[in-house]
């Protein structure tokens, strides 16, 4: 683990921050950021990137890090906001917000993916870092577990749109419904396939 060499140096609140529904084409962006209390304890063994996880194991163990959290946040961006300003300052700020909630302030940041300016303390962006940081692995269970509520939670306000099922990703199911049903006010009208619907 990435964090192991941190602790090492004498670093112990070290957050991790990522994000779910980047390419979702509706719904929200969620990005969470926390601090884990012990990285090594064993309740956090199953940790993983969570699109390694299938959603009943995203579910137990997104109980399991909120328990084992010294401290964590979890932010969402609005689909007219990404549309305002674009997803990947979108992204870039969601994480800068996630990382502002946090109650106790981290001294160091491991981002999966992007390096995050402006920030109080060191940080380090990491390639994948969902697969290599147990603390963003964490985040990133939070982010999309909170994510698919939310989605599944939409599903009830927006009938046809199977939102439950496909979360606000592109399928066959969802472009079927765009088609039938025309775009909410859910959709980001910033994506060429809204884009595209909308212009016809």
């Amino acid at each position: 683990m990435i964090e192991s060499k941190l602790l090492q140096s004498g670093l112990t609140k070290i957050a991790g921050v990522d994000e779910a529904g980047r390419g979702a084409c509706a719904g929200p962006l969620v990005v969470a950021a926390v601090i884990l209390k012990d990285i090594t304890d064993a309740k956090l063994a199953k940790v993983r990137d969570s699109k390694e996880l299938k959603p009943g194991m995203r579910e137990e163990l997104f109980e399991v890090i909120v328990d084992l959290a010294h401290d964590y946040s979890i932010i969402e961006i609005p689909a007219s906001e990404i549309d305002a300003i674009g997803l990947h300052k979108a992204n870039l700020e969601g994480m800068r917000r996630a990382i502002n909630a946090l109650e106790i302030e981290p001294e160091y940041v491991l981002t999966d993916g992007y390096q995050i300016s402006g920030l109080r303390c060191e940080s380090l962006a990491i390639w994948k870092g969902d697969q290599v940081a147990i603390s963003i692995s964490a985040a990133s269970i939070l982010a999309k577990v909170y994510r698919d509520r939310i989605m599944i939670n939409l599903d009830l306000q927006y009938p046809g749109y199977h939102l439950a099922d496909h979360k606000g990703y592109v399928t066959r199911t969802h472009e079927r419904s765009l088609n039938e049903l025309g775009v909410t006010a859910i959709h980001r009208k910033s994506y060429a396939n809204i884009q595209a619907l909308i212009n016809k």
